[in-house]
């Protein structure tokens, strides 16, 4: 057998294999990809939430919770949830992936 056809039927094995995946093993779409806000969820409130809290909301890791919650206690509640472009880190597309998941309060 030469090296081209060991190439050859290399690669007609590999393709008929990758046809044969199932549905669930295929790659994930961009939109599956993209988390929606389960319908019974209560949005974050930001003047309120703990770190734990902000952790919750898709898109909110350790270190935003935390400047998050330093810009709070620094200049006080947040008036709406526009407010956060003023945190270091959410620019308007990360404001717009995050709005479905937060809300804001009045200060006690």
């Amino acid at each position: 057998m030469t090296a081209r056809h060991r190439i050859a039927t290399s690669l007609a094995l590999a393709a008929a294999l990758i046809a044969a995946l199932p549905a669930a093993h295929a790659a994930p779409t961009h939109a599956a990809a993209k988390p929606a806000p389960a319908a019974d969820a209560k949005p974050v409130d930001v003047n309120h939430a703990d770190a734990a809290a902000l952790e919750s909301v898709p898109g909110i890791g350790k270190s935003l919770a935390a400047r998050i919650i330093d810009f709070r206690e620094k200049n006080g509640a947040y008036q709406s949830v526009d407010d956060l472009l003023k945190v270091q880190g959410i620019g308007e597309k990360s404001l717009e992936k995050l709005k479905p998941y937060l809300t804001v309060s009045k200060a006690k």
